[in-house]
């Protein structure tokens, strides 16, 4: 007997990877369709409208008005697009050599190849990473995320020894920011002073040079106390 698996479109995994990351930020509170549509900057209509179609495919609960949760099925589809994602970041980065601000976009494109036999060669030839360059934990084959302790920066106290775990904000930008100040992940930090004017802080690195950042840098900068 023939049975049709059914199938997912590209833009469908992006909106279900979108619901995934708001849901977080939300603390798995149902989001709105105006969040989704800042988020994936689309306009208010279209995203109800697949929101009517995901729901048709028990992939999301949507009651309009109320807001948007995944379903278990919704949400490990997500989560294999997720994981597909970050392996792909990693391989560009540790075999191909790309810099952790170029491989984003060329992720997006690769997140949606299907094989699942590929990508599970894909994290054995790669050993199995649990963090892709940005630092974001990469579920294994079965859904699971390593838990994080890492704070934002600009929450750590003064004077404590800190290791750079990752980065909040992805965007070329911001990465570029961090590359040329000479910041990366597994860096040395230290929080020399609070301004509590503008909430900025000094920071020295890796025990030798100060450099001033703003509090939305500091913000988007992740770290764990030092081991």
């Amino acid at each position: 007997m023939y049975i049709c698996r059914m199938l997912v479109s590209y833009t469908e995994e992006n909106y279900l990877k979108a619901i995934f990351a708001l849901g977080r930020l939300y603390n798995e509170q149902e989001v709105s369709t105006n969040q989704i549509s800042e988020h994936l900057k689309n306009k208010a209509a279209s995203v109800t409208d697949m929101l009517k179609r995901l729901a048709e495919k028990k992939l999301i609960d949507y009651r309009p008005y109320r807001g948007v949760k995944l379903t278990e099925k919704g949400k490990k589809a997500a989560v294999k697009v997720i994981r597909k994602h970050r392996l792909w970041e990693f391989f560009l980065v540790e075999k191909l050599k790309f810099k952790w601000d170029e491989v984003h976009e060329i992720a997006e494109q690769l997140e949606h190849i299907q094989s699942d036999d590929l990508i599970q060669k894909l994290d054995n030839y790669l050993g199995n990473p649990k963090a892709d360059p940005h630092g974001d934990p990469i579920p294994d084959a079965s859904g699971k995320f390593l838990t994080s302790k890492s704070i934002p920066l600009s929450l750590a106290a003064k004077k404590s020894a800190l290791i750079v775990t990752g980065v909040s904000d992805h965007s070329t930008e911001f990465l570029r920011l961090l590359s040329d100040s000479g910041i990366c992940l597994g860096q040395q930090i230290k929080i020399e002073e609070h301004n509590n004017y503008d909430k900025s802080v000094t920071v020295r690195i890796n025990n030798k040079r100060t450099l001033f950042l703003s509090h939305k840098a500091a913000s988007n900068i992740l770290v764990k106390l030092k081991p």
